[in-house]
């Protein structure tokens, strides 16, 4: 679930996606009935406007859509607490208790426990709608501290958050005419050993991902 900041930034995306698209079919509904009546003048100064506003109602909708699962990254805060217990030669499962009460776990391969974080940072013109830098947790996998046993041992990796309605990361990607609103960056991430019982917390911070061992 978004923060609550985030939260309230894709409720008023939400509420501007519908109050443009109503506008916009209104506009085009009596674009059409111009048309029926052969008027094409009229037809089109209600029809360029009325696409206008329901692309800019579409585009609203996705970007509500895209920011789903993220949170504002302003300060450090806990996220989840981690306990490792080994299942066998380098093999173990990573229980997973989060601050909102979920819980998760997941059979990994390695020496090491890592998790990684999608971060999108929004240039001084999002900002404008209450979008700072966001983040994300995106997957943990297992980890091997030898590079030659990373090419050679079974991988194992697991998806931390499901699949957004619409994927920012992808179309930013995609179209180079997004960079001017932000970037999108894969660059948090934090390992830890986990050949032994262990129990860490999962933490971020404005520099990205900590885990830190608990007592």
């Amino acid at each position: 679930m978004p923060g609550p900041d985030v939260a309230r930034t894709v409720d008023t995306l939400w509420l501007l996606a519908a109050a443009f698209a109503i506008v916009g079919l209104a506009a085009i509904l009596a674009a059409l009935g111009a048309l029926a009546r052969l008027r094409l003048g009229r037809f089109a100064l209600r029809s360029l406007p009325g696409a206008l506003l329901l692309a800019v109602g579409l585009a609203c909708a996705a970007l509500a859509g895209g920011l789903h699962g993220y949170r504002s990254l302003a300060h450090e805060e806990a996220i989840a607490q981690i306990t490792v217990e080994p299942l066998g030669e380098r093999r173990f499962e990573a229980h997973f208790r989060f601050v909102d009460g979920r819980q998760a776990r997941y059979e990994l391969a390695g020496d090491e426990i890592q998790v990684d974080a999608r971060i999108l940072k929004w240039k001084p013109f999002a900002n404008l709608l209450g979008l700072h830098t966001l983040w994300a947790l995106d997957r943990v996998s297992g980890r091997y501290r030898s590079i030659e046993d990373e090419r050679s041992q079974p991988r194992t990796v697991h998806p931390l958050q499901g699949d957004a309605l619409v994927d920012l990361f992808a179309l930013r990607r995609r179209f180079a005419s997004l960079a001017p609103l932000y970037d999108a960056e894969y660059g948090s991430a934090s390992f830890v050993p986990a050949d032994a019982a262990a129990r860490y917390e999962l933490r971020v911070s404005t520099t990205g991902l900590l885990i830190r061992p608990l007592a």
